[in-house]
């Protein structure tokens, strides 16, 4: 059977995907969150957990808390939804507008389009998804109607209040990308910079302690999957890539919440604008590009508060700024990864597309031998790696479907490598056939949208000057 068989196939044996609940209650270790999903007779309960902090409070409005659960299960629910693609999703724990249902059928029509193509399926956006309200007045367990999803506002805390707009939370990730923003908010001494990890490893770990934090300063967020999810994708269902960027959006909401902290500064580049298939609007960084950031900050404005602010500091730059900036940090360059085949191992696989990028895109500004002895070998000598060398390169018709930049900023950086590094001297085996563009052997403009405001934009400017 095809995938496109099997999607016509599970869709007509599981119509519809029920969002039952949502439960949270504190407890001495933290927030404790779980939701429950079904289709047909399968269900699913996935759990997350906030560890307690000194900086968190967890005795927030009832209300509040509520739109923001409800909220993050809305985006939980797509990793257990594709298993199945039922056309309908039944919500409920909560009632949504037409207005609030086009924005989650937006997401999941986008954020899931790398998932279709990988798969072979061909859907419609119009008949993809429909979202149905069926209240039952289930709400955290209690047997009464939610509220409605808009006019709830922060309770920031007294502590920080008239100083709050200068703290910052800051997702870290473990690649070099959230550790510049990281730097640079906290060098310009706007205000407090907390650290945000989702699901602690050896990367995430490794660069905040690099950075002088302990675990004790970071705001964590555990996030488990039923593992009933992985037995029916190991029985056939299907299986695919999942807006995680979206996912963690809604997680820094939470957060923000609890923290007291408004300002959620992530680390998406312009880059992530570039869609993977070239003519399509299929993007592996969809929930990282401006235009769902734009959409989600109208949606969190418009139903949720206007008090939060989630934003990429690094929107404006491309990956080759990212890159120069990082260069300069080399407390952190033997502890960052970015490789997600040896995520688990905190190792870079040294085999794959993102491990072969990162090596590329920092190949102008950290010189050879030093970038040899970080990624384990010389990765533009490795000619087994010619297909993803061509994928990002552009000779390919699609990029990797990984986190990485333009097919303009890596012929920029080889260009820029080439001229700096390999004038009169033996070419690693990639570049052997490789034809530089001297016109792009120089650094790209900076993009002009954005959600930045007028000091951060003059941090980052002064920063890449």
């Amino acid at each position: 059977m095809s995938n496109q068989e099997k999607y016509n196939t599970l869709r007509k044996a599981y119509p519809e995907f029920v969002y039952e609940t949502y439960h949270y209650n504190v407890q001495p270790d933290g927030l404790h969150i779980v939701f429950s999903f079904s289709i047909g007779e399968h269900r699913f309960q996935p759990c997350s957990f906030i560890p307690a902090r000194s900086f968190l409070r967890f005795d927030q409005p009832r209300e509040t808390m509520d739109a923001l659960v409800f909220s993050i299960g809305m985006i939980e629910l797509i990793s257990y939804w594709k298993c199945a693609c039922p056309p309908v999703v039944k919500v409920r724990c909560g009632a949504l507008d037409d207005t609030q249902k086009a924005f989650w059928r937006k997401l999941y029509w986008h954020g899931l389009g790398e998932f279709l193509y990988i798969n072979g399926i061909t859907a419609t956006q119009e008949t993809f998804l429909e979202i149905r309200n069926e209240e039952l007045g289930i709400r955290n367990g209690v047997g009464h109607t939610p509220p409605p999803l808009r006019g709830t506002s922060p309770n920031l805390g007294e502590e920080l209040e008239g100083a709050n707009s200068q703290f910052y939370l800051v997702p870290i990730g473990g690649g070099k990308d959230s550790v510049v923003t990281l730097e640079l908010l906290r060098s310009a001494r706007l205000g407090k910079v907390v650290p945000l990890i989702m699901n602690p490893r050896g990367a995430t770990v490794g660069c905040i302690q690099a950075a002088g934090y302990t675990m004790d300063d970071v705001l964590e967020i555990r996030r488990t999957i039923d593992p009933h999810l992985l037995e029916l994708n190991a029985q056939g269902f299907l299986n695919g890539h999942t807006p995680f960027s979206a996912m963690l959006a809604f997680y820094t909401l939470l957060a923000a919440q609890l923290s007291g902290i408004p300002n959620i500064a992530l680390s998406n580049e312009n880059s992530a604008n570039e869609s993977t298939v070239v003519g399509t609007e299929v993007n592996h960084q969809y929930s990282k590009s401006l235009e769902f950031e734009n959409d989600f900050r109208a949606y969190v404005a418009r139903n949720l508060s206007p008090d939060y602010n989630y934003f990429s500091f690094l929107r404006p730059l491309t990956e080759l700024h990212i890159a120069m900036l990082f260069s300069r940090y080399g407390k952190y360059h033997t502890v960052f990864r970015s490789c997600n085949v040896g995520s688990k191992q905190d190792i870079w696989c040294g085999h794959c597309a993102k491990c072969l990028f990162a090596y590329i895109i920092l190949s102008p500004f950290i010189g050879p031998d030093r970038l040899n002895a970080i990624f384990g070998k010389d990765m533009l000598d490795d000619i087994t790696l010619r297909h993803e060398f061509d994928q990002l390169i552009g000779r390919a018709e699609t990029k990797p479907f990984e986190c990485v930049g333009t097919v303009s900023e890596v012929n920029r950086a080889l260009s820029m490598t080439l001229a700096r590094w390999y004038a009169g001297k033996p070419l690693p085996a990639l570049l052997t056939d490789y034809q530089p563009n001297p016109s792009l052997a120089s650094m790209p403009p900076i993009a002009t949208e954005h959600n930045l405001n007028e000091s951060e934009l003059s941090l980052l400017l002064n920063a890449i000057q």
